[in-house]
């Protein structure tokens, strides 16, 4: 079941204890002195925030809302710095980005398939993003209770971090000649999956070192986003694995 905390205390009470806050639903219209003050809150520490008609607080649960839902995460969000700073010294990074991609249970087989190939970490963005919720866990058969997720503001932001961090930045994408299995991923890498109906937005393009298509026979130009990522993610394993 979803976890929800409903009404103005018991929310700010979970932001204050910390907890991973998935999205703060407010009633629209919504006033009040401490509405208002959890809004400033929120603002304060980049919560993502929607106005939602009263029906949609009502859906979430039965209880006395006072105007706001909060949805609980069900992972706790890591540290992308902490994380890459524990790779062993013999490892070698290897980061999945998602720019766009919103349907729960491709970001599931995806979490599993990084899994599976020992990513270091999933980067999410705040906005347009499938949420990471019960649902999410479960299509990722516990992946993400395992992989460390990282939930950034930017995206574009974080490429250049990563970038300027020695990792080279690698697209999936259909739109290109030069195809995955002559690229060299044997060193830090991540990998960005775009969004399942408009692939890698244009501004995200523009920062990746090389652009990858992965090579289909049949009519269908392209795959699924999460099968897609699993060519990605174990080409780079088997390079890495030939490379030793």
């Amino acid at each position: 079941m979803e976890d929800i905390v409903f009404g103005i205390r018991p929310v700010l009470e979970a932001i204050e204890a910390g907890r991973a806050i998935e999205k703060i639903y407010f009633r629209k219209g919504a006033e009040g002195q401490l509405l208002g003050e959890l809004r400033e809150i929120c603002r304060s520490r980049r919560l993502v925030m929607q106005e939602v008609p009263v029906e949609k607080l009502n859906r979430l649960t039965r209880g006395n809302h006072q105007g706001v839902v909060a949805r609980i995460a069900a992972v706790e969000y890591a540290d992308l710095n902490e994380v890459l700073a524990a790779v062993p010294a013999d490892g070698v990074p290897l980061v999945v980005v998602f720019d766009g991609v919103t349907d729960v249970r491709n970001f599931g087989a995806i979490a599993r398939s990084a899994e599976c190939a020992g990513a270091h970490a999933l980067v999410v963005p705040v906005k347009n993003m499938a949420p990471v919720n019960a649902e999410a866990v479960k299509s990722s058969a516990g992946a993400l209770s395992r992989i460390p997720v990282c939930r950034v503001g930017s995206i574009r932001n974080t490429l250049m971090a990563l970038r300027n961090g020695g990792l080279k930045i690698v697209a999936a994408t259909e739109k290109s000649d030069t195809l995955l299995f002559g690229a060299d991923l044997t060193g830090p890498v991540a990998i960005v999956m775009g969004s399942e109906d408009t692939g890698i937005s244009k501004e995200v393009l523009k920062l990746c070192d090389m652009r990858l298509a992965i090579p289909v026979a049949g009519t269908i130009e392209s795959l699924n986003v999460s099968a897609a990522a699993a060519v990605m993610l174990f080409e780079t394993v088997r390079q890495r694995i030939q490379d030793k």
